[in-house]
């Protein structure tokens, strides 16, 4: 093998190496929240003898309350923040929380204005300054709420001094809602009984939904916190806890928890729970670790294997980053209700119960390896993104793609048996290659200015920020050594710790490493990476065997778009290459013989490769007759580069296909999901046309030898011995039953039924039932369907009600989807968290999709004021009910949805639009040209 840079756009292969303490009590507001609402019901809260200023109601102005970003004015030092969540409803039925707040600051230039976030919070006292040095504060002249950019600006009658400390007071009650942003409740039910937990999710512009804050990541500071609560009821936050006493607060007795002060840190990372939740905890090294749930989830073990893995993975990360963990506790909570998978809390990570929570009986090794892989991700965060944090959210990718990547490596180290760190390839490198190679892709870093609202900085929370950020810097560290990558790492954490960072700061670090260090790439690291940074896409790197020359240029999709952003770099990329051949004792960097080559070995490099006719046709050769000898993940790679290459109309389709006949003979995992993937997208465009039935006939005489191999080796009772085996057989299952063949169908009918007849005990394995649930509802009726709904409403452990809520989207019947359709509306039946992941389930079945599609069109103003313009999930609603469009009808069906919903907008999803029209084109284009050729096919495979 030889590893190397491809610089220039064709050149031969030659061997390039290359704050005081906590207040002590809290005033009793004798107005509840819904009167509080009408009171401030108008735009400003007016102190005594103060001067009124309205907002205004023209277009936006340069005023600084008119702009997005905060002015460097001033900056936070201290925080005192006391609350009180009340976790039964009023006499209006709101549940609200009260709250007093002091935040001391520095004045970093005059100004007579203080502009501080404040969203969704009614002030029940006149806010006061106080001056902290010789000179008296200024006199508060006016208080106006901007309801548009959520300040709270504080016109004063002179200038703050610059250089002076103040602080600022404020008391408040806000709604402690079920919208799972900023401090919110979640409900779940244990015994019989409702209960009521108070949590907080702040990332990335929430917190100032808890209290008014400069709610910016750079503006950072400490925090002390203190929670009133229900005595029966236990207090979390970022601290520990260093004071619990009893008191009684306006004839209501309380516990009153105050927590030891943070370290210096941003908004975003607060947390502050009140719940009557179980735990269990070990110490390593003085470290306490505690993982936190419902009582009922603790009593049941389920917390037991997060428990055993999380110490593991911190001393991992102690040695990666050469730092100590900077905190004397590290907390975890599974959440009933949270909108991420996870949140990064720096000491309280919060977790989905299916994110955290794992059932020896009940979940699947899948359940289990994303418990891993998450804590992991989460844990590397305490140091990467919570100990050094980025300066703004346009290098979000570089605090989410770090993590991304050396979640693999934790994970690794905790199932050091699994070869977990191989799966970043289909999990990451090709996932995130079908968004980057649309047109309307973006760069891993904007600019500043182009990252402004709540709904931009949400919308960058996509693939390309985690999965691309993870590839590429996980191409650096291989280009690099992980040597040098590490060591620089460590100094440049070591550098930065409490402080923030732009993205060339890692790469100034790097250099440093490199340069006292033999390696030696040709540019320096800043002009290698930006290439890769600063433009959107990556390349296709061509070989020609013959000849020995490579070319690269920009892979879309569909080549007659161009790209929506010019790039100064020509969207050329510095390639870090690597090959092997046949004969592996020839040089490696002559390619002038009959020999196959292969390039980007264990796809360490973040490009797709294409080959000359011949050398395609060697590989499909060796795949059929000695698979054995190219690499496992380059088996899957060569399927994925090649119908890709072909959607692009770089090669012929059926060259793609051809990369499929040696499965009839494959049992690794890696190779078949890859193909499963690719597949799927023939599915998408043809499963309404003629060509599904060849395709099915196809697909299914390929399974029919996995599914035999399982059959003899685990007799479907017991689990193959390898980690990805698992995974392999559950495709065997899914396939096998989804093409028909009747031995599948029969046993998946046979455990289900046994279930249905015994419905307290589940026949059917915990790895297998995800593929078994929806076989047998799609082939079922409102039987097996309100069977499914039956258990989903019983069941305790999350993963399980995951997967039957998923397989109740596989249903056939129409009124079915329907139905379960409009359960996705109503939060009793549906959780809030769980309602865009099953309209997209629904969307993914062909029968359901239409119904989909007409239900989100209908509703969308409800779903988007219901779910809020900054949800995560609405790029991926988008996505999800459009990915099998492709004909004229539904793209003028997608433009007319766009067109009619500009006055509402799209939040998170307004890209995914734009990149759901453009799927839609190309997918219009390459069905055209393919349909009738691939019917061929598949009819005689060759």
């Amino acid at each position: 093998m030889g590893k190397g840079f491809f610089i220039n756009k064709t050149v031969g292969i030659v061997g390039i190496v290359l704050a005081a303490g906590a207040i002590a009590t809290i005033i009793a507001l004798s107005v509840v929240y819904s009167q509080e609402k009408s009171k401030n019901n108008e735009n400003e809260v007016k102190p005594t003898g103060a001067v009124t200023t309205p907002v205004p109601t023209t277009e936006p102005s340069n005023e600084p309350w008119d702009q997005w970003r905060l002015p460097q004015t001033l900056s936070p030092q201290t925080y005192n923040v006391t609350l009180w969540p009340r976790l039964q409803p009023d006499a209006t039925g709101l549940y609200i929380f009260r709250g007093l707040s002091s935040v001391v600051f520095r004045c970093v230039e005059k100004t007579n204005l203080i502009l501080i976030h404040s969203n969704k919070l009614n002030m029940t006292l006149q806010p006061t300054l106080t001056a902290l040095g010789s000179k008296p504060a200024p006199i508060i002249e006016s208080i106006v709420m901007h309801t548009k950019t959520q300040y709270m600006a504080i016109h004063l009658k002179d200038e703050l001094t610059a250089g002076e400390s103040y602080e600022l007071y404020t008391e408040f009650v806000g709604e402690l809602a079920d919208d799972l942003g900023g401090f919110y409740r979640s409900e779940y039910y244990e015994n019989g009984v409702k209960k009521v937990v108070a949590t907080t999710q702040m990332q990335a512009t929430d917190a100032r939904k808890a209290f008014p804050c400069f709610d910016e990541p750079a503006m950072k500071a400490v925090f002390h916190i203190t929670l009133y609560h229900d005595p029966a009821t236990v207090a979390l936050s970022n601290g520990e806890i260093a004071l619990k006493v009893n008191i009684t607060v306006d004839d209501t007795f309380v516990t009153r928890t105050t927590f030891a002060p943070t370290e210096v840190m941003s908004t975003y990372l607060l947390a502050f729970i009140v719940s009557d939740f179980g735990f269990i905890e070990q110490n390593i090294d003085k470290l306490q670790i505690r993982i936190f749930a419902r009582q009922e989830a603790i009593n049941a073990g389920q917390g037991e294997y997060a428990l055993s893995v999380t110490g593991t993975i911190l001393k991992f990360f102690e040695d990666y980053y050469n730092v100590p963990y900077p905190l004397p506790k590290s907390d975890q909570i599974a959440l009933p209700d949270f909108n991420a998978g996870a949140m990064e809390n720096w000491g309280l990570i919060t977790y989905r119960e299916t994110a955290l929570l794992y059932d020896e009986e009940i979940s699947s090794n899948g359940n289990k390896e994303r418990i891993v892989t998450i804590i992991a991700h989460e844990l590397a965060h305490q140091w990467f993104g919570n100990l050094v944090t980025i300066r703004w959210w346009n290098d979000l990718w570089l605090n989410e793609g770090f993590a991304s990547y050396v979640e693999y490596l934790g994970a690794d180290k905790a199932e050091p048996t699994w070869n977990i760190k191989d799966l970043i390839v289909l999990n990451d490198v090709h996932r995130v290659f079908a968004i980057d190679a649309l047109a309307s892709s973006h760069p891993l870093s904007s600019k500043e200015e182009e990252i402004q609202r709540p709904e931009q900085i949400s919308e960058v929370f996509d693939t390309i920020s985690y999965s691309k950020g993870a590839s590429v810097l996980r191409m650096l560290s291989d280009f690099l050594t992980e040597t040098v990558f590490t060591q620089g790492l460590q100094t440049y954490l070591d550098h930065f710790k409490f402080n923030n960072t732009v993205y060339t700061d890692l790469w100034e670090h790097l250099q440093r490493a490199v340069d006292s260090s033999t390696s030696t790439p040709p540019r320096s690291v800043q002009d290698i990476m930006d290439r890769w940074v600063l433009q959107m896409g990556f390349p296709v790197v061509t070989i020609n065997t013959e000849t020995g020359q490579i070319t690269q240029e920009h892979f879309l999709l569909d080549p007659e778009t161009k790209p929506d952003r010019p790039s100064e770099f020509n969207y050329e990329w510095f390639v870090p290459i690597s090959w092997t051949k046949k004969e592996a004792a020839q040089p490696l960097y002559w390619l002038f013989d009959d020999n196959w080559v292969l390039a980007n070995i264990n796809v360490t490099g973040y490009y797709r490769v294409n080959y000359d006719n011949e050398n395609w046709e060697r590989l499909l050769n060796v795949l059929q007759t000695s698979r054995q000898s190219i690499p496992v993940i380059n088996r899957a790679q060569i399927i994925d580069d090649a119908f890709n290459l072909a959607k692009a109309g770089i090669i012929e389709t059926t060259l793609a296909l051809r990369t499929t006949l040696f499965l009839a003979s494959e049992t690794e995992y890696m190779p078949w999901e890859s193909a499963l993937d690719n597949l799927d997208y023939f599915y998408l465009m043809f499963d309404r046309t003629e060509v599904y039935g060849p395709m099915q006939t196809y697909v299914g005489n390929k399974v029919e030898g996995l599914f035999d191999y399982f059959t003899r080796l685990t007799n479907w009772e017991n689990l193959p011995p390898g980690h990805t085996d698992q995974y392999n057989q559950v495709n065997a299952l899914r396939v096998a039953c989804s093409t028909g063949l009747e031995a599948c169908t029969t046993l998946v009918k046979t455990w289900f039924e046994q279930w249905m007849e015994n419905p307290n005990v589940n026949p059917i394995k915990a790895n297998l039932r995800s593929a078994v649930y929806c076989s047998a509802i799609a082939a079922g009726g409102e039987k097996e369907w309100n069977f499914a709904w039956e258990m989903f409403e019983k069941a305790t452990v999350a993963s399980e009600k995951d997967k039957l809520r998923a397989a109740m989207a596989c249903a056939t019947e129409p009124w079915l989807l329907n139905r379960y359709l409009k359960y996705t509306l109503d939060s009793n039946k549906i959780r809030k968290q769980d309602a865009t992941s099953t309209i997209i389930s629904i969307a993914s079945n062909v029968v359901g999709q239409p119904l989909a599609w007409d239900f989100v069109r209908a509703n969308w103003e409800y779903i988007f004021k219901q779910y809020g313009g900054g949800s995560f999930s609405f790029s991926n609603l988008i996505n999800g009910i459009t990915k099998r469009f492709s004909t004229e009808f539904e793209l003028q069906q997608l433009i007319q949805f766009r067109d009619d919903n500009a006055h509402i907008g799209f939040g998170s999803g307004t890209l995914a639009i734009q990149q759901s029209i453009e799927r839609t084109t190309a997918n219009i284009k390459w069905v055209k040209k393919n349909q009738e050729t691939v019917l061929e096919w598949f009819i005689n495979p060759l």
